[in-house]
């Protein structure tokens, strides 16, 4: 009887030994990984606080962006509303480049005529990749922010 109870303790320490040995390759592994995901630049899109609206209704909005790892086109698209934040309008797209480094990006376009005025006024920069998939380009979000911001004439 004692050599059954010796053979069940032992199986029973197994499971438990193989368990204690897994969790600690996970720790060991852990740092490096860690590590690793600090080291790539995250991405991201900024606005700056300030726009500008020329006379003519023209609207130029800009700010940073930083991307990595792109298969297809990627775009700094803009959109600005004021009045109301349901209704906004496209401010231009400007071509990124996605090296890690951080870039500026400048986009200017037109509204409807009267439909912005100096004042405060609320942006949405978003930073979309038109990825390849069966054919046809898809989109994929990098990166987006939305801020409320100033349009100064000029």
């Amino acid at each position: 009887m004692s050599t059954s109870m010796s053979t069940t303790a032992t199986m029973s320490l197994r499971p438990a030994l193989s368990m204690a040995a897994g969790a600690a390759l996970l720790l060991l592994a852990a740092p490096a990984v860690t590590a690793t995901a600090a080291a790539v630049p995250s991405e991201s899109v900024t606005v700056d606080p300030v726009g500008r609206i020329a006379d003519d209704g023209t609207v130029t909005l800009s700010g940073t962006y930083r991307c990595v790892g792109n298969t297809g086109p990627v775009l700094v698209s803009s959109s600005v509303g004021q009045k109301s934040h349901d209704v906004k309008h496209g401010i231009g797209g400007t071509r990124a480049v996605c090296d890690g480094a951080e870039h500026a990006w400048v986009n200017t376009g037109k509204a409807t005529p009267n439909d912005l005025d100096p004042g405060a006024a609320h942006v949405e920069a978003t930073l979309m990749e038109l990825r390849p998939a069966g054919g046809l380009p898809l989109p994929h979000f990098h990166a987006a922010q939305e801020r409320d911001i100033t349009l100064t004439e000029g």
